[in-house]
């Protein structure tokens, strides 16, 4: 077994490779166990799949081990990973779970499939993730075959919430373009759709776990290539695209790709008193918006981690640079591409004129996300050695404002910052710059990252 699937968020690795019967029998068995040690009344955890070839297999072997510790599988089937979580809030065919386990390899390549699990209402990672993994690295014993569950229409339940929440809108006049990537996001989009008679052009509806048409990650300027040219045909008024498995979304006009700190800016709006949630990636703009009328927070990059803030914190809403966008005010505080969509089309049923407001905020050049490649022994190690030389940084050294550690290191200059922080899921080192011209972000760029290339000599 590869310790390497176990991950700070979730469990991930390459079919039959890595998931093996084995493994994935145990890693069902011990995650009943721990449900169990959070909840001792535990009866049920619902688990559902997204769109990949073997995710039912790995559904099937899930369930053995979830069985042999004791508890009952709910079996929703084929949905949306936030439809996974929402099973964790609503009761379902008068069921209610205690835990959920959603079977997705998101946006990696078909060969990869893994686990998004939440118990007890909360996510399930990082030293947890770890310490299952050691469990059961240390068993030996064989699980036997028991893929007995009880089936339950999540599905629909979800659907039908999503049509009530958003009954009142009145978009007759508009039409928008949508991007399923052959993902997840199909198997509910059109019939919400139609039954808010919302007019519509679905390009890659059918689940595939191969992704014929282009790899289902939003986050990626080039998947966004198909919807980009349905816009420039005049003929739509905005474009949706979705990850995998419809937890991360992409918003995009016929002018700009609105990224998910912008779009937290847009949403913060029209909330009252708004507490927002950032990660460390997150443009300066929004935490200076948004602070201008309510209180924005800085925190850790990943889902898992702004889930646990939401709730610490009562927040109205969090936001990934990447898409992943978790509603609390109105909504259950879990990271939803679909609902997400219905709340902006809702803002455009309001009148809210995205690109003007977009236009508004300051101007600032922003870099994309850049990794450096290191080993999985050293990633961490460098960032320590970083915040230690930049206690002292070298004289031609851009004048340092503040440094915020929260998640790697973001260094405040005086006309932008710049950010380097460990991977938790990959041996790399994530990098992003900001500044007012692109010129002082290249200062800011080349500035920090010789700093770590004399790091990374010593």
């Amino acid at each position: 077994m590869s310790k390497s699937i176990f991950r700070e968020y979730d469990i991930r690795g390459i079919f039959e490779k890595e998931l093996n019967e084995d493994i994935v029998k145990k890693i069902g068995f011990y995650l009943a166990k721990a449900l169990i040690k959070r909840v001792p009344t535990a009866v049920y955890i619902a688990v559902g799949y997204d769109a990949r070839l073997h995710s039912p297999i790995l559904k099937n072997w899930l369930s053995s081990g979830i069985n042999k510790a004791g508890l009952k599988v709910l079996d929703m089937g084929l949905v949306p990973t936030p439809a996974n979580y929402f099973a964790n809030f609503n009761k379902i065919d008068g069921y209610s779970c205690d835990g959920s386990i959603m079977i997705t390899g998101s946006h990696n390549p078909p060969e990869y499939n893994g686990f998004k699990i939440t118990l007890n209402k909360e996510p399930f990672f990082g030293d947890d993730i770890y310490a299952l993994g050691e469990d059961i690295l240390k068993d030996k014993s064989i699980i036997p075959n028991n893929e007995v569950t009880i089936k339950i229409d999540c599905k629909n339940r979800y659907i039908d919430y999503i049509v009530n929440h958003f009954s009142h809108l009145k978009l007759n006049n508009k039409e928008f373009v949508f991007d399923c990537g052959n993902g997840v996001a199909g198997v509910v989009l059109r019939e919400i759709l139609d039954r808010l008679n919302i007019k519509y052009k679905i390009l890659f509806e059918e689940p595939d776990g191969n992704f014929p048409n282009h790899h289902p990650d939003p986050s990626d300027e080039h998947t966004l290539e198909d919807i980009k040219k349905e816009l420039e045909t005049g003929k739509f008024n905005f474009g949706f695209a979705y990850d995998g498995d419809a937890d991360r979304i992409a918003l995009l006009s016929s002018k700009y790709n609105f990224k998910g700190d912008i779009l937290a800016i847009f949403f913060s709006k029209h909330i009252n008193n708004p507490t927002v949630i950032g990660e460390v990636k997150c443009s300066q703009v929004m935490y200076d918006t948004i602070n201008s009328y309510g209180k924005a927070i800085m925190y850790k990059t990943g889902h898992s981690n702004l889930k646990v803030k939401i709730k610490e914190t009562n927040a109205s809403f969090a936001a990934e640079v990447s898409g992943h966008l978790f509603f609390n005010d109105r909504y259950f505080g879990y990271d939803d591409a679909i609902y997400a969509t219905f709340r902006a089309l809702e803002l455009i049923d309001a009148g809210f004129d995205f690109d003007l407001e977009f236009e508004a905020l300051p101007k600032v050049y922003s870099t994309p996300e850049v990794n450096i490649t290191v080993t999985e022994d050293t990633k961490f190690k460098i960032i320590e050695d970083l915040k230690k030389a930049l206690q002292n940084p070298p004289s031609d050294f851009p004048k340092i404002k503040d440094i915020i550690t929260v998640d790697g290191v973001r260094v405040i200059f005086e006309k932008g910052w710049g950010l380097v922080r460990a991977s938790n899921t990959t041996p790399k080192l994530v990098t992003r710059f900001e500044a007012n011209i692109k010129e002082n972000a290249k200062v800011y760029e080349d500035a920090l990252i010789k700093l770590f290339n004399q790091i990374k000599g010593n």
